[in-house]
């Protein structure tokens, strides 16, 4: 009796500690489906894709609702009803589509490879789904397709992605191949077309091909290596409108191909897709490395145990939702750059050359207009090895392209926004220390893109001015606001490497922006090359990319951008009061003009959190004395603007910034300047976070009294000692410090308020 007495106790307990174990995992708390469609459809919704990938993966496997994708950029709208396929290439958060390459769809019954101009079935393949019947989480997703009674799932590793199909019984089951899938043809920025394209079969249970296509990427070279755990008893091809037939390899700009099966009732048919940007030999090699059997549970298990190390670097304690929201994120965060490099090392350079990398990574989708931000200061704590592979990267696109990338998608510069802001990221992971970085090799890489004219940065004229002159350069504004913060990167990383005539030359450059400043109405303004102001001004009205001075905002938005220098903005604005009462205008002037950006949202008066120039202005009054009003409307923020949802993102997710602002927010800090070693304090709504550091310590952040309605500090301690500063520094998070806030409903206005308490707004921090 007692011995079955302990044995039930020791049964009890390991059952305890196995239910512990799994509430403590990570990834319980990653919906990839938040950020997949707006509730109001006329709003954006952070376009993220719910199918499976690796952490910075190459493989992005997920389902399209759209024949012909463009907005959302995912591919994915969680609003529609119908899916036409699964493609294993996605772009996540971007407000551009491209990508979506080699789409896998299984249906049973008669089908239709090409179906002309049927209104109600397009693709001849696609079917309802319910979200009643979808699964989404790391390493997994399934969808039962309603019309034809098949269960789908996928998971990736990667390179590759696997599917599981289970079939009804039929004689007529099938496995769609479309290799004309893609981006919207007929409207768009840019013309997208396939140029050519191949389906081989190699035999019975094997395919392979290529496809080469024009996009946002300009030129894109596709190789696949497909397998099938079931021999096909036939396969049908055709080539656009051309009617399908039994052929052993077919070319063209629209080809498709439908594998053809006889099913029993819950057959299972898997099939596994290796994708290279390289060659269909490089596609077969990174199979047979990463997937050489049909274990689809332990390709996912590998995928989900891959998550879980990645989101397990920063550990945080707050409501369910809070950590939904927060490990979320991480998971948008992590899922780019991504690795576009084979197995081998092998990859397409910028000048289209097939090199190799000794560290068998290259990384590519950097957007960096959007990520410079929060993203890559996030990553320099959290991943320092692939922040150094990050730049590795760049630098080797400087060797092969002249300059550093801008918008770098699938190994190509697209030139998309404006500025140069690789010059930030690398100048903060040089300037933290991140091994891995020839920092003298990098020097060379930014000091040349920052003296070589290239679309959005016109240096010509930079020089020559002073500023970006609207009637040589649209968006003049905005582009001579980021040219100026890129120069000041420069400058400190000269300062760095002991070049003094370098840093004199570039500190020069980095306050040209108060060329454009105009004392009368109080805002940057956009002006011509012989001087004059434009007019008539309306700082209420939008630019989006070209045709105005400002870059997908308006005069409000870009009046805040000087994170180098924020002591001489507030003295360009007359002063403390002057600069704090037009903050608290811009925070509460809630007019908006009928020609608002599409990538204007999240309104807190003309502060739109749904897109980039806004995400620092909260902080700013950190800088000024007045820190309990940032405290208020990070809190706002952060409460308000993201949720669990569908809609759970006030803007595009932006590869991984929108989620970054959230993060570092939660924790109760911010990088304002994110290449000084700064982090504004502002409104911390987590109850504790502990960022695991790559240095084997651990900084932590405790919270009292943590809650939505107690968003104001009422006292910092921090290593347990009274801080009254409205920052805290690189060394203090690498030294594995420990910060402690109480907080309160109403605000503590003698906190942080004496000028030494502000964050230091210029030079970089050492201590």
């Amino acid at each position: 009796m007692k011995r079955s007495i302990i044995l039930l106790f020791t049964f009890c307990w390991s059952w305890v500690l196995a239910q512990n174990n799994q509430q403590t995992k990570f990834v319980q708390y990653v919906k990839p489906l938040i950020g997949t469609g707006a509730v109001d459809t006329n709003s954006l919704s952070g376009s993220n894709f719910p199918g499976p990938t690796m952490p910075f993966g190459f493989i992005q496997l997920s389902p399209d609702t759209r024949d012909a994708p463009d907005d959302p950029a995912s591919g994915y709208d969680y609003n529609d009803k119908t899916i036409v396929g699964f493609s294993h290439t996605h772009l996540s958060g971007t407000g551009v589509a491209d990508l979506f390459d080699v789409l896998l769809m299984p249906s049973a019954g008669e089908i239709k490879l090409n179906p002309g101009n049927a209104k109600v079935n397009r693709s001849g393949y696609r079917s309802s789904f319910s979200h009643d019947q979808e699964t989404a989480r790391p390493g997994y997703y399934q969808v039962l397709l309603k019309d034809y009674g098949i269960n789908a799932e996928l998971t990736a590793t990667g390179h590759t992605g696997m599917h599981r199909y289970t079939f009804p019984a039929s004689k007529q089951s099938h496995i769609v191949l479309d290799m004309d899938h893609s981006l919207d043809k007929k409207r768009g920025y840019w013309e997208c077309r396939v140029i050519g394209a191949e389906i081989k079969v190699i035999n019975n249970h094997t395919l392979e091909g290529y496809r080469i296509i024009t996009g946002w990427a300009s030129l894109r070279k596709v190789y696949f290596h497909a397998e099938f755990s079931k021999p096909f008893d036939s396969v049908l091809m055709a080539n656009g409108n051309s009617k399908p037939h039994a052929v052993n390899v077919i070319n063209g700009t629209a080809v498709k191909a439908a594998i053809n099966f006889s099913t029993t009732d819950q057959e299972q048919v898997l099939v596994k897709v290796a994708v290279s940007p390289v060659s269909i030999e490089n596609a077969r090699m990174n199979m047979a490395s990463e997937v050489a059997g049909w274990d689809f549970e332990q390709v996912s298990r590998q995928c989900a145990d891959s998550w879980e190390k990645e989101l397990g670097k920063i550990k945080v304690e707050g409501t369910l939702e809070q950590k939904q929201i927060f490990y979320t994120g991480l998971y948008h965060a992590f899922t780019q750059p991504n690795n576009m490099a084979d197995v081998n090392g092998d990859y397409q350079a910028t000048d289209m050359t097939i090199r190799n990398a000794p560290d068998k990574v290259q990384y590519s989708t950097f957007s960096l207009w959007d990520t410079y931000r929060a993203a890559h200061p996030l990553y320099t704590l959290t991943q320092p090895e692939k922040s150094a592979a990050f730049i590795n990267t760049m630098v080797r696109q400087y060797d092969t392209y002249g300059y550093l990338p801008i918008w770098q998608l699938w190994g190509e510069e697209n030139y998309c926004m404006i500025g140069n802001h690789a010059i930030p990221v690398i100048t903060d992971a040089v300037l933290k220390g991140i091994p891995g970085i020839d920092a003298g090799k990098a020097y060379e890489a930014v000091k040349a893109s920052s003296m070589t004219d290239h679309p959005g940065s016109p240096f010509t004229a930079w020089e020559k001015y002073g500023y970006i002159p609207e009637d040589i350069e649209s968006q003049s504004v905005s582009i001579t606001l980021e040219m100026a913060y890129d120069d000041w990167c420069v400058a400190q990383l000269a300062k760095k490497l002991g070049k003094t005539e370098d840093y004199d030359y570039f500190i020069k450059r980095s306050a040209f922006y108060q060329n454009l400043y105009n004392p009368k109405t109080g805002f940057f303004q956009g002006r011509n090359k012989d001087g004059k102001w434009l007019s008539p001004f309306d700082p209420l009205s939008y630019g989006g990319n070209g045709g105005s001075p400002y870059t997908e905002a308006n005069a409000w938005q870009y009046t805040w951008y000087v994170p180098q220098n924020v002591p001489d903005l507030i003295k360009l604005m007359g002063g403390d009061k002057n600069f704090t009462a037009k903050l608290d205008s811009f925070f509460t002037l809630a007019n908006k003009p009928g020609n608002v950006n599409g990538n204007a949202s999240g309104f807190i008066g003309q502060y739109a959190h749904g897109n980039e120039p806004s995400h620092h202005i909260a902080y700013l009054y950190d800088y000024s004395g007045q820190p309990w009003k940032t405290q208020y409307y990070v809190s706002k923020v952060l409460n308000e603007l993201y949720d669990t949802s569908s809609s759970g993102y006030a803007g595009n997710e932006d590869c991984g910034q929108m989620s970054a602002w959230y993060i570092f927010s939660a924790m109760g800090f911010y990088p304002v300047n994110p290449a000084n070693g700064v982090y504004a304090i502002g409104s911390p709504i987590l109850k504790s976070a502990a960022i695991r550091l790559p240095n084997g310590k651990t900084f932590k952040v405790n919270v009292e009294n943590a809650g939505t309605l107690n968003r104001y500090i009422q006292s910092v301690k921090l290593n347990g000692r009274t801080y009254n500063k409205t920052y805290i520094t690189q060394n203090d998070i690498m030294n594995g410090s420990t910060l402690e806030f109480i907080m309160g409903a109403k605000p503590n206005k003698t906190w942080g308020t004496q000028a030494a308490a502000r964050p230091a707004g210029w030079g970089y921090i050492n201590n």
